[in-house]
């Protein structure tokens, strides 16, 4: 028994329950659905979400609370001697141990208490998954009969399933909404407990990044320098790069397939332009690294340029081609939605099809333009792989494309990957990166969403 079979089992009894339902809501009516207050489908809903969702409610409780419950029944059986040997952390360690001889079998495990708490572990998570099984199918199987007996010609059955509909809902905006605030509680607490080790003004203001920190009083060379502005620089200089390519590339694709060209063509060139948007972005990272970057270097030493083979540049580039589907979509999108209304007085008023478009239909669109260009500028900014392959990892303070850079996403790969002290000015330098990102980024939305208000009470 798992939690994959219990989530099958109840979805089966959600259709078995949908198709009883609404035969039954057409036999009572006698096969006339005149007669009923709701479509039978509605009654079918119905039963359907009142067999799954109490089911669910009760899967979700095991998983979000089952293991917590079984380890504080096997902690509290263990002798204190192993606690006393395990010493600092015993806890986490005991609890280490179990699990892997609960995965793994003995070779993980000599010590005979070790292994009766093993044994007893399994023990009481089979029980428990058994006793979720039988406990949520059973409200489940109940649910189905009372919504299946309470079928009536004069039942609500389609306001009743609105009203789950709506607090579904509900409840999702609320999900989202402290998801979000979770993240940002995270992120501040952290980043507090960062710049109680780090001055703010240094972080802010420093010209050099080397979060590498002594690991003994007596190391020398490793007190850590975290002057994080190289580290924007890089990432503005990038994104800058890649939107100099997309920017245009994007537009003017979506102004031909949109203005220009004939269905046909239309129908052809979209979809291959899209395809860009799957591609994935270790994909591109080799293209970067294997393709781009030794041409560039190449074609700088024959005009006399110096381009490194890791370079801002071949990272821009490449970043570029990237998300020009995401330029030319949105765009493409916000030209179709103009009314034809202020094309056609445009061209009935003399003017030609290039000023038509330059004067009226690309200000109408700008509120869509201007948010095709901020997704875009938010995926540069965001981008990890393609960076890591061809603009390298060095921490430089220069708006030279031709060199190496690299970006914020970059360094907090970088500094949480492997096993990590969270009570490190290191480790917590990440949370503090992510924090002025996810401020940059606000502060982008912001002055995006004042232009396309600004137009948009213009144009409507």
């Amino acid at each position: 028994m798992t939690e994959t079979m219990i989530f099958s089992a109840l979805v089966i009894l959600s259709v078995l329950g949908f198709i009883t339902a609404k035969r039954r809501s057409l036999n009572v009516a006698g096969g006339n659905i005149s007669e009923l207050h709701s479509l039978p489908r509605h009654y079918g809903y119905l039963a359907s979400l009142r067999t799954i969702l109490p089911g669910l409610l009760i899967l979700v409780l095991w998983l979000l609370l089952g293991s917590a419950v079984i380890e504080s029944m096997i902690l509290s059986a263990l002798p204190q001697s192993l606690f006393l040997e395990t010493g600092t952390n015993a806890q986490a360690l005991l609890l280490n141990k179990i699990r892997l001889v609960v995965e793994h079998g003995n070779k993980f495990g000599d010590n005979p208490d070790i292994l009766e708490a093993a044994t007893h572990y399994s023990s009481l998570y089979n029980k428990g998954l058994w006793g979720t099984f039988s406990l949520s199918i059973s409200i489940a199987l109940i649910g189905m009969f009372t919504a299946i007996y309470r079928i009536k010609p004069d039942f609500r059955a389609r306001s009743k399933v609105e009203r789950i509909m709506l607090l579904a809902l509900i409840l999702s905006s609320v999900i989202a909404t402290l998801t979000t605030m979770g993240i940002i509680g995270s992120l501040i607490f952290e980043s507090v407990r960062f710049f109680q080790q780090i001055p703010l003004l240094d972080f802010v203001t420093g010209l050099k990044w080397s979060p590498q920190t002594a690991l003994r009083a007596d190391q020398v060379a490793a007190s850590g320098s975290f002057g994080a502005v190289p580290l924007f620089v890089g990432t503005l200089l990038i994104s800058f790069l890649a939107m100099m390519v997309a920017g245009p590339v994007g537009l003017f694709s979506a102004i031909y397939l949109t203005k220009y060209a004939s269905k046909k063509v239309r129908s052809i060139v979209k979809p291959l332009l899209e395809i860009l948007a799957g591609v994935p972005t270790i994909v591109y990272g080799f293209f970067a690294a294997i393709t781009v970057a030794p041409f560039l270097r190449d074609t700088g030493t024959i005009i006399g340029l110096d381009i490194a083979s890791e370079s801002a540049l071949t990272s821009g580039f490449v970043m570029g081609i990237m998300i020009i589907p995401f330029v030319s979509s949105l765009s493409d999108d916000a030209i179709t939605a103009v009314p034809k209304s202020l094309d056609d007085a445009s061209l009935a008023l003399g003017a030609t099809k290039s000023g038509t478009i330059k004067q009226v239909i690309l200000p109408a669109a700008l509120p869509g333009i201007t948010g095709a260009f901020l997704l875009a500028i938010s995926r540069a900014v965001g981008e990890t792989m393609i960076v890591v392959m061809a603009a390298g990892m060095k921490a430089n303070l220069t708006v030279n494309p031709f060199e190496s850079v690299t970006t914020v996403t970059v360094q907090i790969v970088a500094l949480l990957t492997g096993d990590q002290e969270f009570d490190s000015a290191k480790t917590l330098s990440a949370f503090a990166l992510g924090l002025m990102l996810f401020i940059t980024t606000l502060a982008l939305n912001i002055v995006a969403l004042s232009v396309v208000r600004k137009y948009r009470e213009a144009y409507e």
